[in-house]
């Protein structure tokens, strides 16, 4: 067992149509808004970004994303990662009932060095970070997506249309 591979799988319930669902994930600049640990987003190509995280312990991951699928009709959604973490992770976003069901999954080793170092001895501790952290995810989401449209942006008043 290589203590640096993480593969990570899990599936979110939520109660919004998939079509939403699938709208608000690809939406990663409002991350912020709904999910706790994503502290920064910021755009850097026209398929690429970078993303500021932190969760339960104390040390921030900055993550470039580049997207690598967007599949509106499958509900597909893949980024390739590198900076302090290097791999791939993937949405896939379904029709379940009147609502949907989200299934990520990510294949990913550190890239900053004192990971790497702490992989052993803190392996069960980061585990547990990404758990909590997919967990407050799922949470913020299903809040946002009970009081925000994701079809149609909120107009501001006296704002653009």
């Amino acid at each position: 067992m290589d203590p640096n591979h993480y593969r990570f799988r899990g599936a979110w319930q939520l109660a919004a149509p998939a079509s939403e669902v699938y709208a608000a994930l690809e939406d990663v600049r409002s991350y912020p808004l709904w999910w706790p640990e994503i502290q920064d987003v910021r755009q850097t190509g026209e398929e690429s970004g970078e993303v500021v995280v932190r969760a339960l312990l104390p040390y921030r991951l900055v993550i470039e994303l580049e997207s690598r699928r967007q599949d509106p009709a499958a509900g597909v959604l893949e980024a390739v990662m590198r900076g302090d973490l290097i791999g791939w992770s993937r949405f896939t976003v379904t029709p379940e009932g009147t609502g949907s069901r989200v299934l990520f999954e990510e294949d990913t080793r550190p890239g900053k060095a004192l990971l790497r170092r702490l992989a052993l001895p803190l392996h069960p501790l980061f585990r547990a970070n990404h758990t909590v952290m997919m967990w407050r995810g799922r949470r913020g989401l299903a809040a946002y997506l009970g009081r925000v449209s994701v079809a149609a942006p909120a107009r501001r008043p006296g704002g653009p249309p």
